[in-house]
């Protein structure tokens, strides 16, 4: 199983990384904003995304709703401080798999990717 990680801040990057790697999936791919994590998708699909929802020049929103346009299936995780009712249901409509409000425990991110790994 390949993953995607999208987030600006690096240091969250490292700790979802390691989290995938606590239940099993050791084949990432990291990206810093959406566009970059949309061009790695296009030239090779994951089989999961992880996004944050602020991030320059595309946010996950935006990286959400370009995945879902080009037809992807994947999974997608939102790990983001975007926690309203609104923010959510947008998310949602928008395509997003699970959601998961920052902070959060390290526990509760691995037992959110543990759904959706293989």
């Amino acid at each position: 199983m390949r993953a995607l990680v999208a987030d600006d801040s690096g240091v969250m990057r490292k700790v979802i990384v390691r989290a995938l790697a606590a239940v099993g999936v050791t084949e990432t791919d990291e990206a810093g904003d959406g566009q970059i994590a949309l061009d790695k998708f296009v030239q090779n699909p994951y089989d999961l995304v992880v996004t944050d929802w602020n991030m320059p020049e595309k946010s996950g929103l935006e990286l959400v709703t370009s995945l879902r346009e080009l037809g992807a299936e994947v999974p997608i995780i939102m790990v983001t401080t975007e926690g309203q009712k609104g923010q959510v249901v947008k998310a949602i409509q928008a395509g997003v798999t699970d959601y998961l409000v920052k902070p959060f425990e390290n526990e509760q991110l691995v037992a959110k990717l543990e759904k959706y790994v293989n």
